[in-house]
Parts: C-alpha cells; structure tokens; sequence
C-alpha cells in the first residue's frame, strides 16, 4: 500500500505506509499537507481504513454525505 486517499464526510484524508505502520495526513489548497493525527491500527486493508475512519468521524456524516469513500 502506498497511498490511499479518502472522502471523509467532505473532507479528504490521505493514509500512507510508513516504516512504522501507517500515517494520515489532511491535504492544503496550496499543495502543502499537515498530520491528522490519526492513530491507524495496522493489519487494515483499504476498507478497513474506511470503516475505521466512518467509525472515528460518523458525527460528521450528511444525508449528502452518508458514508466514508476511498478515492
């Protein structure tokens, strides 16, 4: 795995391997990325990000946006 990047409720989030396991990062306007400070268990494939991460941020969701979407 090397990047994946997710529609979170409207807002993207982008999980990449590391050495020690996983990161998440939120992607800028200007190019730029921040950390998201996002613990990402390991052993989690693509989906299981999902539904990790529908989990963590579900108070977020809309009828517009009801679900977690790997991009």
């Amino acid at each position: 795995m090397e990047r994946l990047r997710f529609d979170v409720f409207g807002r993207r989030i982008d999980v990449e391997a590391t050495s020690g396991g996983r990161s998440a990062y939120l992607p800028g306007n200007d190019g730029k990325r921040r950390a998201a400070n996002i613990v990402i268990p390991s052993g989690l494939d693509a989906h299981g990000i999902a539904q990790y991460l529908d989990d963590l941020f579900h108070e977020a969701a809309t009828p517009e946006r009801p679900k977690v979407r790997l991009l």
